[in-house]
């Protein structure tokens, strides 16, 4: 698969390292050229690197590895070359004071990359754990690997995205349609708040799947 890779920090690296592992072709683009070339050299021989505008479009599948609001901003900008594309949106509109939802009750960062640029087929992924999580080879807890939750509307796009995230050694976990992404991005900003605001252990308040329905009998 061909992948660009919108972005130089911990998530495009920590995302990127594995699909290199798995042969994917992988183009890492960034506003500093300098930091693009370096992340492509630490990712291995083979990785290519350019501005924005190459990442975007040597890849079918384009990872938006941006800050919130900058996302958006790119997608603005590369709207063309995105066409046809998948846009994979990893971010996280989380904020002070006290780990809010950013985007308030307006739409979720990934509805605003896909009004930014209409033509891409937007998907929402990986955003619910620390870069720390997706470097591990693979990600797994308890004997199980680590579910993946993927929202997004085309068929054809969720294939690829549901590909990339089994490469991590991950399951990929259907969410819903696009409409379900902002709530994929609440539930981190609630996660990211208890465990970094109140060092709890989020898996202690789902009680398990047989309970979830209620008790019979």
């Amino acid at each position: 698969m061909r992948i660009g890779v919108l972005g130089t920090g911990n998530m495009a690296d920590a995302l990127a390292t594995h699909w290199v592992r798995a042969e994917h072709e992988v183009t890492v683009g960034g506003r500093d050229a300098d930091r693009a070339r370096r992340l492509a050299e630490r990712l291995g021989e083979g990785v290519r690197h350019g501005d924005l505008a190459e990442a975007a479009g040597a890849g079918e599948v384009v990872l938006a590895a941006l800050p919130y609001g900058a996302g958006e901003e790119v997608a603005r900008e590369l709207r063309t070359v995105l066409d046809g594309k998948v846009l994979l949106d990893c971010s996280n509109p989380v904020g002070p004071p006290g780990f809010r939802l950013l985007t308030g009750d307006g739409p979720s960062a990934a509805r605003r990359l896909a009004r930014a640029a209409p033509g891409a087929r937007v998907v929402k992924a990986f955003n619910l754990c620390h870069d720390d999580v997706w470097r591990m080879t693979p990600p797994v807890f308890y004997g199980r690997p680590l579910a993946v939750p993927v929202c997004g509307d085309d068929p054809a796009a969720l294939a690829l995205v549901h590909t990339l995230v089994r490469d991590i050694g991950c399951t990929p976990l259907p969410a819903g349609g696009l409409d379900r992404a902002g709530l994929l991005e609440a539930t981190a900003a609630l996660f990211i708040g208890l465990w970094v605001g109140e060092g709890a252990d989020v898996q202690s308040i789902a009680p398990p799947l047989a309970y979830a329905a209620g008790v019979e009998g």
